[in-house]
């Protein structure tokens, strides 16, 4: 099986992703982890991806589609895949669907995670991660229980530059041009799910799994 999260920045795809991988026994392909391993290994993917990372943008297409083609490669990926944060735009999801079919598979269902923009700069501004293990936690959702440190590791917390209110502005426009067409994109091929993103995380959990019940295994 083969699912994508889509959502714009501060939407808890990443987290909603995990719960889904986890509960059906797949793989997790979070590209934002990808990009850091690449890096922590100092692959010639990780280098390039570095400077990147460092100024909070988004890489080339060609780097990203090479680092998920690579892990999709791997064999604990053969019963399926959950991708997070990939595709962003038309360009990877052409490249993904390209890649699928060479191996006779394809795309199952797209979950799109839909929260108002107003939710989401509430949420990515109040968002704080540990420097050392970087674990996320929210200055109001989900307090740390000593202020300023990780509960894991006692690691510093700190707010990420585009965490900042401008910064999430920004995102949110690059999500708005690249990534929500992909919405049409996935409906037109009756593959999309839009699911209710507004609530705690379990609320939303049980809505993504009530909405896969009802198609995928319909």
């Amino acid at each position: 099986m083969y699912i994508i999260f889509l959502g714009a920045p501060g939407a808890g795809k990443g987290t909603q992703a995990a719960n889904v991988a986890r509960e059906l026994r797949l793989v997790h392909i979070a590209t934002g982890d990808l990009f850091r391993q690449a890096l922590e290994q100092g692959t010639e993917l990780g280098l390039k991806a570095k400077s990147y990372m460092e100024k909070g943008v988004l890489g080339p297409d060609e780097l990203t589609i090479g680092m998920v083609l690579e892990r999709m490669s791997a064999p604990d990926c053969e019963l399926g895949i959950v991708f997070d944060g990939f595709p962003r735009n038309l360009v990877q999801a052409e490249a993904l669907d390209k890649a699928l079919q060479e191996q006779d598979k394809a795309i199952d269902k797209v979950l799109y995670i839909k929260v108002s923009e107003e939710e989401l700069l509430k949420r990515l501004s109040g968002r704080l991660i540990c420097r050392q293990c970087q674990t996320p936690y929210h200055i109001t959702n989900s307090p740390p229980r000593v202020w300023g440190k990780c509960d894991k590791c006692g690691g510093e917390l700190y707010q990420r530059p585009d965490d900042t209110v401008e910064s999430i502005r920004k995102r949110l426009e690059v999500y708005y041009a690249e990534t929500a067409p992909l919405i049409d994109y996935y409906a037109q091929v009756g593959k999309l799910l839009e699911v209710d993103g507004g609530g705690s995380v379990d609320e939303v959990g049980r809505r993504i799994f009530v909405a896969l019940q009802g198609s995928v295994y319909s």
